[in-house]
């Protein structure tokens, strides 16, 4: 026997999609390149309509970048056809940079930052961390009238840029005893020196061929940089500049002004534009510290973000194989609408455009119950179930007494049904009988969790959409939620892919064997 085993296939494919997607847009997008090859459709949120949908077809389409909704359509309908659900988040707690994020101190160049979530935010100090996100470009020429046009990309720095360092133990006795941090003006990363970005030379421009928008710096009048905020870019391109005495998209956008320059460079030169093509953004530090299975047998997975990208992979991983397995023998006898929806801002309480309360649901529903051959919208509502995915809390066995013993749910152990007597989670008899009859159908085993009495409990996006369609919440055991590094099991990816799988093909068989109103 080999030792230690190789690390479980679907594991590793996890971890090289949680390493590809340090935020909600990367993520969104690499799972959008999953449904494409499966066969999925990509279609445009702005331009839905019945006449753009057939029976039988696989569809999906995007909100702001960071929310996915997914979904088929049975190849013949009628009035009880009901839609199987599955919902997750693809956010997580981290630090955003500030619309105004340009600050030193001391000779250091540092970056302000706002937090975003609920992190455990001790565990961000002394790691290699970078930035990612989304960045709005100008695209001389591919506006209206040929003017200036704008495009999101999406970017992601892959090497240590920024810094949160601690304070040395002989400076503070009791860093030991009792860690605690102000997080408005001792959680300040360093970005670098500011002798090193005054007196750093001026790079080589970009060459025409390199830079996706060479008009924008040879068909520029270039001024004067401006002190200090006006080092000179890395593409070459200053940062103040004027056309004929008009402003300029650069001079509307003010980021020289808001941003350190060398930050903006930095961006410039990932992207392949110039400084003044830069926007706007909106950018997350992230680990830069590669997820990885790990353990003595490979049994534990070591990431960021495991919460809640676990069901982001899993439920569209399970989607897909699906209908890739109905493509293989040129059929699907599924009668139900399958769809998966991940939401953003779950971590701040889902109040968004694209976030779970939001009328992303809702609207999918109405889309499709204007089908011909479905039935009404709240018909069809009530036949339909929902299940809510988030991640749920291992037994840590160095603190096993804040576990209700008969409720510690273990890593590697199968999926955990979440209940919660005051709905924080919505779990109920009908919605877990239908659960534990899918995982029965996948073999894969079920745990229980309910927190003690005398503890707090978090919640998901379940408690919202039960106000809609019948949800039971559940998730997979993991370690450290909240932490930039979390654990998780690896042997657990397979029981979640295979209970998204097996729900997406049996849920109505299951379902109607229950009857209750």
């Amino acid at each position: 026997m080999k030792f230690p085993p190789a690390p479980p296939v679907d594991a590793v494919k996890f971890c090289d999609f949680v390493t590809a997607s340090p935020t909600p847009f990367h993520a969104v997008h690499n799972l959008s390149q999953r449904l494409v090859a499966a066969g999925f459709t990509p279609l445009s949120e702005r331009k839905l309509s019945a006449s753009s949908l057939s029976p039988g077809g696989s569809y999906f389409y995007t909100r702001n970048q960071s929310s996915l909704v997914a979904f088929t359509l049975p190849a013949s309908s009628s009035p009880s056809t009901s839609i199987a659900f599955a919902v997750g988040h693809v956010d997580s707690p981290c630090l955003k940079v500030r619309p105004v994020s340009k600050r030193s101190k001391l000779g250091y160049l540092q970056v302000g930052v706002e937090l975003y979530g609920g992190g455990i935010w001790h565990s961000w100090f002394d790691r290699d961390l970078s930035l990612a996100g989304r960045v709005i470009v100008s695209t001389p020429g591919t506006g209206a009238a040929s003017g200036a046009g704008f495009t999101s990309r999406l970017v992601k720095i892959d090497r240590p840029i920024l810094r949160l360092p601690t304070l040395a133990i002989h400076l503070d006795r009791t860093a030991n005893d009792s860690f605690k941090f102000n997080k408005e003006t001792e959680f300040i990363p360093i970005a670098g020196i500011a002798a090193d970005a005054l007196n750093a030379p001026a790079p080589a421009a970009h060459d025409s061929a390199a830079s996706p928008n060479p008009a924008s710096a040879a068909g520029s009048r270039s001024m004067s940089p401006i002190p200090f905020s006006g080092t000179p870019s890395r593409t070459g391109t200053p940062f103040g500049m004027e056309v004929d005495g008009a402003a300029t998209d650069a001079d509307i956008a003010g980021m020289a002004e808001k941003h350190h320059p060398l930050l903006l460079a930095v961006l410039a030169d990932e992207l392949g534009c110039t400084i003044a093509d830069i926007q706007d953004f909106e950018l997350s530090l992230y680990d830069t510290q590669p997820s990885t299975v790990g353990g003595l047998s490979n049994e534990f997975i070591f990431s960021p973000r495991i919460d809640n990208l676990m069901t982001s992979f899993a439920s569209i991983e399970g989607l897909a194989q699906a209908v890739e397995a109905e493509g293989a023998v040129g059929h699907s006898s599924t009668p139900s609408v399958r769809c998966v929806i991940l939401f953003d801002n779950e971590e701040v309480g889902s109040v968004s455009h694209h976030g779970a309360e939001s009328n992303l649901l809702p609207s999918f529903v109405e889309l499709v119950t204007a089908l011909p051959g479905y039935g009404a919208y709240y018909a069809t509502l009530a036949s339909s179930f929902l299940v809510s995915a988030d991640m749920g809390h291992a037994v840590n066995p160095n603190y096993a007494d804040r576990y209700e013993p008969n409720h510690a749910p273990r890593i590697n152990a199968g999926v955990v049904i979440k209940t919660n007597a005051n709905q924080r989670y919505t779990s109920n008899a009908q919605t877990t009988f239908l659960l534990r009859r899918v995982a029965k159908r996948a073999g894969v085993p079920v745990q229980e969790f309910e927190i003690r009495n005398d503890s707090s409990c978090g919640s998901t996006v379940g408690p919202h959409l039960s106000t809609h369609v019948r949800t039971v919440d559940i998730g997979l055991a993991q370690l450290s939620m909240h932490s930039i590094r979390e654990t998780a099991g690896s042997a657990d990816v397979k029981h979640y892919i295979k209970l998204f799988k097996t729900y997406f093909e049996v849920f109505a068989d299951v379902d109607r064997d229950l009857k209750v109103d």
